[in-house]
């Protein structure tokens, strides 16, 4: 029973304290204590210029990893931190000041977010508090309502969006500062008669002039994002939230990605392949049976792919029209029969797939691309010969924003995983453009019209 009359003293948090007290000299404290250092900061909602130059000092030290026992049992109330090593959430408070932020997977990172989040007050692992964006305001929340995840993660997540089999890397990137770039464009073939122009000029002659005729090309990025809800139970098992996170992120913007840069309307996310006005789409032949391809397709796509595309395009196609590619040849006939029919042939498909520019083989000797982002045998789209690298992306410097927080479905016990990335995409092209005599166009993306 307390005595009466008796008014005990409230313990004044690590970090906060009474205006004069003298603040310890950092250098002298061990990990644990600098631990208790911070987290009494970070209950300072309007921190002092002082204060400020503090936390500054104790992060620092915090990121020299130095592992010195303290002379006495430690009075904090989290989870004994033996030697800076973290069970439960994986890593080292050593490793606080790599990429990784201390943590092993991202699955032991999004189980310390859990921790730091839990009702009634949880335990804020000091890895989260260092690789903080901005000083906190209230104890397990950040200033901005949640916690930046370490960069290697996101570099990960990346990492998938643009594998060998992602359409981004191919095409012409740009980076972005901003969420809008303006870029001067010459969209002239080089016979055109407007724009500069060369001349071959007799000695002392004046030379002649031509002038520049360039177009503005203003391209906005559009935001792609993925909310993703994490249950507290996947939350139980790290491992496999690392995984699914992992997988289900990547391959969520990787397919969308994916899909608009071939289909994309332009309207708020980019403009595709298949809806750019410069695309030519070539006529089935006469006769041609629904769902099919013939050698003559091809040989008319190749024909309309300006010749200047060739070194660096590629074949996109579904991979419903495999069995079609297995059987198609290059015809051989034999000299002197009529019509010149065909007696043998040559496959114009080769699938091995050992080169690192051919994933999925070659067709007629050009790379071959198999992706769900085009449309099944038989419908426009579902081959396209293109060259990417007349297709231009513009990624925000930083590429995946992502950010954890707890309080959206905070009633349903679940935490909300946030990416967000800034692209824009559209083709360096405007139209098709003509042959010198006039007779034919060309493009950069050409495919095939439905055969029903």
């Amino acid at each position: 029973m307390k005595n009466q009359g008796i008014i005990e003293t409230p313990k004044i948090p690590n970090g906060m304290r009474v205006y004069g007290m003298p603040r310890p000299d950092v250098n002298t404290l061990t990990q644990e204590q600098i631990f208790d250092e911070l987290e009494g900061l970070n209950l300072i909602r309007d921190k002092t210029p002082e204060e400020q130059e503090y936390l500054r000092e104790l992060v620092a030290a915090r990121s020299t990893g130095r592992r010195s026992e303290p002379s006495q049992p430690s009075n904090s109330a989290h989870s004994p931190i033996d030697g800076g090593h973290h069970p439960a959430t994986g890593g080292h408070l050593a490793g606080a000041s790599d990429e990784t932020g201390g943590f092993q997977t991202f699955g032991h990172y999004a189980v310390a977010i859990r921790d730091a989040n839990r009702r009634g007050g949880g335990s804020i692992d000091p890895r989260l508090v260092v690789n903080a964006p901005t000083t906190t305001s209230r104890e397990g929340v950040g200033a901005d309502g949640g916690f930046a995840v370490p960069n290697q993660f996101k570099t990960e997540i990346w990492q998938k969006v643009a594998g060998e089999d992602s359409l981004l890397p191919r095409t012409d990137q740009l980076p972005a500062v901003s969420n809008q770039i303006i870029i001067p464009a010459d969209e002239g073939a080089p016979w055109a008669s407007t724009g500069p122009q060369a001349y071959f000029e007799s000695e002392a002659s004046q030379l002649k002039q031509s002038k520049v005729a360039l177009k503005d090309k203003t391209i906005r990025l559009n935001k792609l994002t993925s909310l993703v809800p994490v249950t507290e139970e996947l939350m139980e098992d790290a491992p496999s939230l690392d995984g699914y996170l992992r997988r289900v992120v990547g391959s969520r913007f990787h397919f969308k990605l994916n899909h608009k840069l071939v289909s994309g309307s332009g309207a708020g996310e980019p403009l595709g392949i298949l809806n750019s006005a410069s695309a030519i789409s070539i006529a089935k032949e006469d006769g041609q049976p629904a769902d099919s391809l013939v050698f003559e397709n091809f040989s008319k796509m190749r024909s309309a792919l300006y010749a200047g595309c060739w070194r660096n395009s590629i074949f996109l196609a579904h991979q419903t029209i495999l069995p079609k590619l297995d059987s198609l040849v290059y015809p051989i006939t034999e000299y002197g029969t009529p019509d010149a029919v065909a007696v043998a042939g040559h496959p114009v498909y080769n699938p091995d797939s050992t080169s690192a520019d051919a994933p999925h083989g070659r067709l007629f000797g050009r790379p071959i691309l198999f992706t769900e982002a085009c449309e099944t045998l038989g419908d426009k789209g579902d081959i396209i010969l293109v060259d990417p690298k007349q297709y231009m992306t513009a990624v925000k410097t930083g590429g995946i924003k992502t950010d954890v927080s707890m309080h959206l479905w905070f009633d349903y016990d679940v935490m909300a995983y946030r990416f967000i990335l800034r692209i824009a995409g559209m083709p360096w092209w405007a139209e098709p453009i003509t042959s010198r005599d006039g007779s034919t166009q060309y493009s950069w993306a050409v495919t095939l019209d439905e055969r029903a």
